[in-house]
């Protein structure tokens, strides 16, 4: 569910969160439990953005009760219509006892604004698609997921208020907002394969910790290979970001067999665009590209298909 592109960028904020820690502060299991808490921010996030799907879709309730307690109600004010707090995902999500672990455990309960919630529903309801769905008396698993997947899509995620409460909440929300998109999606649409609990497959997640570990581990043997084709370059003031970068591609060529190289160049070179300067992308592409000519040549490049393993 979460891709190898999200884990590698979780290795790379790890390994740089360690580079700029203070070396008494680095203790044997400090890597590992850095590199947890940023893959559960993941878990996090998701967990979080389905929780203010409940929490729009359930505001129908309290809108109905507001308006129907005026002293004064009009016949509109009696006859707000719930449909969507019924609806059957916002059920699935609420009695999944893996999200409701998550909520308690990462106190997630007390982060909706009920102002920003209630501005996210009155936005919904003023929608031609929102006024489709309540006049249907009819409950449709289609109608059902699209409602939902419209909420989130066009909603809260096209909202500016709700965009800068992701990123006033969650340090890391700009590198996972993507990510979510397909985690919501794939949810919607197989709601029942989710566990909250263990969004990472195990794979995956071994992936993750193998790559940091081995980055530092073999360190000293990776700069060994990338100071030489720096040429001009002073290595001290190449971005921190592209080197770590490197450092990663140089041991996935080496020390996972089941990554082909080019699979590995064209994910580095993607993220030194994402997360370096304008000209990391190049810069990345060249040295590895020519580190790999090198490795070939030695003959250390060991790859095996995944489908024969």
């Amino acid at each position: 569910m979460i891709s190898r592109r999200n884990i590698r960028v979780k290795v790379m904020q790890t390994l740089y969160a360690l580079e700029t820690m203070e070396q008494g502060t680095v203790k044997p299991g400090t890597a590992t439990s850095l590199l947890n808490e940023k893959l559960d921010q993941t878990s996090q996030i998701f967990t979080y953005l389905l929780y203010c799907l409940t929490q729009v879709a359930q505001y129908a309730e309290i809108d109905a009760q507001t308006r129907a307690s005026k002293h004064l109600p009009s016949a509109a004010d009696l006859q707000v219509n719930t449909k969507i707090a019924g609806n059957e995902f916002i059920f699935q999500i609420i009695n999944d006892k893996g999200f409701q672990v998550n909520l308690e455990q990462w106190k997630l309960k007390h982060l909706p604004e009920p102002d920003l919630m209630r501005k996210l529903y009155n936005t919904l309801t003023a929608t031609d698609i929102y006024q489709l769905y309540i006049k249907d008396p009819a409950r449709t698993k289609t109608s059902e997921k699209e409602i939902m997947e419209y909420l989130y899509k066009e909603i809260l995620s096209k909202n500016e208020l709700f965009i800068q409460h992701m990123e006033d909440n969650f340090l890391h929300w700009g590198d996972d907002a993507e990510m979510m998109d397909l985690l919501v999606a794939n949810y919607m649409h197989k709601p029942h394969l989710f566990n909250f609990l263990q969004l990472i497959s195990r794979e995956k997640l071994e992936y993750a910790r193998e790559l940091l570990l081995t980055v530092l581990d073999k360190k000293e043997y990776c700069l060994e290979l990338i100071k030489p084709k720096l040429q001009n370059w002073d290595p001290e003031r190449i971005a921190a970001v592209d080197m770590l970068l490197m450092e990663m591609g140089v041991c996935e060529f080496l020390y996972f067999p089941t990554i082909p190289t080019k699979v590995t160049i064209n994910e580095y070179i993607d993220l030194a665009k994402a997360y370096s300067t304008p000209q990391s992308g190049q810069f990345v592409n060249g040295i590895l590209d020519n580190i790999l000519k090198d490795l070939d040549q030695a003959n250390l490049i060991k790859k095996v298909d995944r489908t024969k393993k």
